[in-house]
């Protein structure tokens, strides 16, 4: 399942794509009732059921990547399929097939139309006889959108001094994606910028930060060598990230000096804290430390795990710990806090699957599950009480605000501890932002992992923080911390 989003479209010699124009034809598909559209809106906040649309093999509703299975094709398979590959829509046919894509194109109609069962998951439909059952993909616009080996960052105002901003271009006639990445990634520039027939080439910067994006039916214009794309227009750039590394903040050392301050980067386990700490070490060129020693991190360019954490070669310094003695050790403290259910589901990933792998079904339906959730889940909230009621100068982060909004709270974190960062640094930073401890895709689990007394328990951790939050004059935690 893959191919390239404006490739050619994937052929099926299977004898159930053969009898699907007989089935229709016929008026014989024996179709079930469509689930309703709250119990398809319930399946997680990984996608939203928007209808039932029009489709035919001459002119796709999805155009981007496709693929059949007809024996186990599931909703989830097709969600995460297309979400790992970056597209915004998710669309089932026939039963069996998926198909991803940027733009709905097409009218929608009964539901009563899209009623097929999948044929990996006889409890939930997938389409019907050219009808697609489509998915907005909530996530997707925290994933990195693909296009081959580019990265799409979206659709950009033409810069007021565009030939400094975005110094390198060539004008292509016969322009496509293709093209103006290639022409980039040969003049070894990261972003790669369509204006009509013109490319143009450079660096993420103050003239141009890619930070107001606009709609992209502002960029729609097709491109003149591809059919399927657009190539943006003179006045709206369509920006792609390409391959070319951008080397303004990937160099790393230890402080010049030893600091007399012990900075904590505090989280509870599975709050994004390693992430956070690659996000420091690209902002501020200085290695982070760890209150413990992970063999992996240190492999993967982690230089300053191996350091004692009160050595002073380091900026921050990683830690989980929440008891009064270790948390008066410190001197200040950045604050991660991520909603616990995403937190509890990650530290249980790592636990049993490593840094960027997954538990096994097994583990998530075994014993391990329960015993962990009852251990873990009060701890998620005596660990940031602990902190706010014990710790030095303490700057609460949400994980959830440092995804949305890399920037601003990147600068409010490198205030915390002493670094004057350059905003061209920033803005490498936010291109970089991935690092290798990111899990892809959307949860790769088919179920709801939570029973209603865990979430009832939660409920009242979360509860009981946002209280604390609230007293201390700051924010409390994000609405989506509440399960919908």
């Amino acid at each position: 399942d893959g191919g390239r989003r404006y490739g050619p479209w994937f052929k099926s010699a299977s004898k159930e794509a053969a009898e699907r124009s007989k089935a229709g034809a016929a008026g014989g598909t024996r179709s079930r009732a469509p689930r309703g559209r709250a119990a398809r809106d319930k399946e997680e906040d990984r996608a939203k059921y928007i209808g039932c649309y029009v489709d035919n093999t001459r002119r796709r509703t999805l155009r981007g990547v496709s693929f059949f299975d007809y024996k186990k094709m599931t909703v989830f398979r097709c969600q995460d399929n297309c979400a790992e590959r970056g597209y915004l829509y998710a669309g089932l046919e026939f039963g069996a097939e998926c198909y991803c894509g940027h733009k709905v194109q097409a009218a929608n109609v009964s539901e009563a139309e899209c009623g097929m069962a999948c044929k990996g998951e006889r409890g939930n439909t997938c389409g019907g006889v050219n009808r697609l059952a489509i998915y907005r993909l909530e996530l997707a616009q925290e994933s990195a959108r693909r296009y081959g080996s580019a990265i799409f960052r979206g659709c950009f105002r033409r810069p007021d001094n565009v030939s400094i901003a975005l110094p390198a271009s060539q004008t292509m006639l016969n322009m496509s994606v293709d093209k103006c990445v290639d022409f980039c990634t040969e003049k070894e520039y990261p972003l790669s910028a369509l204006a009509g027939t013109a490319c143009r080439c450079g660096f993420p910067t103050s003239l141009f930060t890619l930070h107001e994006r606009e709609d992209e039916q502002l960029c729609a214009q097709r491109c003149a060598g591809e059919e399927y794309e657009s190539c943006g227009t003179a006045d709206y750039f369509l920006v792609y990230q390409t391959q070319v590394q951008d080397n303004r903040c990937m160099d790393r050392r230890f402080l010049p000096a030893r600091s007399r301050h012990v900075v904590a980067l505090a989280s509870f386990p599975g709050a994004g804290n390693t992430w956070a700490r690659h996000l420091i070490e690209l902002a501020t060129g200085f290695y982070t430390g760890s209150y413990y020693f992970d063999g992996s991190l240190y492999n993967k360019g982690f230089k300053g795990e191996r350091d004692h954490w009160r050595s002073g070669r380091t900026i921050c310094i990683k830690t989980h710990e929440s008891g009064q003695k270790e948390i008066e050790s410190f001197d200040a403290a950045i604050l991660l806090i991520r909603n616990p259910y995403k937190a509890l589901m990650a530290e249980f990933n790592r636990k049993y699957g490593g840094h960027i792998g997954f538990a096994s079904h097994a583990h998530w339906k075994g014993k391990e599950w329960p015993e962990f959730v009852r251990t873990y889940a009060p701890w998620w909230a005596t660990h940031t009480l602990d902190w706010l009621r014990f710790g030095r100068r303490v700057l609460v982060v949400h994980f959830e605000d440092l995804k949305r909004d890399l920037f601003a709270q990147l600068q409010r974190m490198v205030g915390l501890l002493g670094i004057a960062a350059r905003e061209d640094r920033l803005l490498c930073v936010e291109g970089q932002k991935d690092g290798n401890f990111k899990r892809s895709g959307l949860r790769k689990l088919e179920f709801d992992p939570y029973t209603p007394e865990m979430r009832h328990a939660i409920g009242g951790y979360i509860k009981t923080v946002d209280a604390a939050l609230k007293l201390r004059n700051l924010s409390g935690v994000p609405d989506d911390y509440y399960p919908r």
